[in-house]
């Protein structure tokens, strides 16, 4: 989903409006220089992020860019392989590497699910429960955040605790692991640089509101747009701000970053494409008629920018223009964040759906009905497909 992240959900998140922010809109506005002016992007070729392997979706959306990208290869008509009962709703979105798929449950139970067999290798307790915080796995290890604030590193071979970190807030951002350093977030107002082989803090970035989204890492740079309406730039080995510009609007969704833009939606009912260079907004998309949040983040591939809306909608721009390329109405809204591969995009949506859609057209190629809905988002590899839904189920596709 947008956390996630995803974005923001609860009444809370629309009440505090910071000082900060206007003072950021107003330089925005008047195209000042930013502050930190030596430090500059190199920006990539591409019109793409590199994907996820075919093999594994090790973090959320699949890779430090965020694109929710695969190069794996799903049958045209996959059939349901397996599904793990649960008992209560998937939040949290899966990840999967070595064949194994980790998620957490709103039980507070971190579980390991063989990917081709569905059956269960070890579960851990993390806390009270699990929110849209999607687990990461590196340097043998799979790492979460809980609702009760507590970042929790398990070793992947046996469930067992390696270590746990206490935030002064509850967890729904996703963790994401850059070589010795683990990012995350919390609604403390802090973007958090872990020791990821010890736990201990290494530095701390404050924000003016909750830190909701995963952190996007390029060149060594966490991005991320906050619950304060502030896009911050925040460098992974020392916690300093690169910069930070005005993200135009309150902001659930995480960010999507390819050739040097950052795409995202947000809860002003627009899809932002910000140049992090001139630090200007490129386009602005809104839908014409309908007007709803955005909580889904973003996949781009190929020029093309794909995300879901609370409209019901599934949205496709042109990642140079913002001009709708086309757009799929489902029954109910979708905070699920779409993954692509092999020319289909697939995502879920709250009306019990799970969606294949041509990258090309927008028309539907397959979909599953679960009857319960999914907003979390799928995770893609090895030819599978695994989403949880609200009702508890764990499913995978092949």
């Amino acid at each position: 989903m947008g956390a996630g992240v995803q974005g923001c959900r609860g009444a809370g998140c629309e009440v505090r409006r910071m000082k900060r922010r206007d003072f950021l809109t107003t330089v925005a506005a008047l195209a000042v220089a930013p502050r930190t002016s030596a430090f500059q992007y190199r920006a990539p070729l591409a019109l793409s992020a590199p994907p996820a392997p075919a093999n594994s979706w090790p973090q959320f959306r699949g890779s430090y860019a965020l694109t929710g990208i695969s190069s794996t290869t799903i049958a045209p008509a996959p059939k349901l392989a397996w599904a793990w009962e649960g008992g209560e709703a998937f939040d949290s979105s899966p990840a999967i590497v070595d064949d194994v798929v980790y998620a957490g449950t709103a039980t507070g139970e971190l579980i390991a699910v063989g990917l081709t067999d569905g059956k269960l290798r070890w579960r851990y307790k993390a806390g009270e429960a699990i929110g849209e915080s999607t687990p990461t796995v590196a340097n043998g290890r799979v790492f979460i955040g809980d609702l009760i604030g507590v970042v929790h590193a398990v070793n992947v071979a046996d469930g067992k605790p390696a270590w746990t970190f206490k935030t002064q807030s509850e967890i729904k951002s996703s963790p994401v692991v850059v070589g010795d350093v683990l990012l995350m977030g919390s609604y403390d107002g802090k973007l958090y640089g872990l020791d990821a082989a010890t736990g201990k803090q290494v530095w701390a970035y404050t924000t003016d509101n909750y830190v909701h989204g995963t952190p996007c890492v390029v060149n060594g740079v966490a991005h991320f747009a906050g619950c304060d309406e502030v896009f911050h730039a925040v460098d992974i080995k020392t916690g300093k701000e690169r910069f930070a510009t005005s993200a135009t609007a309150y902001t659930g969704a995480s960010v999507a970053l390819v050739n040097n833009v950052a795409y995202f939606g947000t809860f002003d009912n627009e899809v932002l494409a910000l140049d992090l260079q001139s630090r200007k907004v490129l386009w602005r998309y809104e839908h014409p008629d309908r007007k709803f949040p955005f909580y889904s983040s973003a996949a781009v591939i190929d020029g093309t920018v794909v995300l879901g809306g609370r409209d019901r909608m599934v949205h496709a721009l042109d990642a140079r223009t913002g001009k709708a390329r086309w757009t799929y109405m489902t029954r109910a809204r979708i905070d699920s964040s779409p993954a692509i591969a092999g020319g289909r995009v697939y995502v879920g949506s709250n009306d019990g759906r799970l969606y294949a859609l041509d990258l090309a057209s927008g028309k539907v190629v397959w979909q599953h009905d679960e009857g319960a809905a999914l907003s979390a988002s799928p995770a893609l590899a090895s030819g599978r497909i695994v989403i949880g839904s609200t009702e508890g189920r764990l499913l995978c596709f092949a």
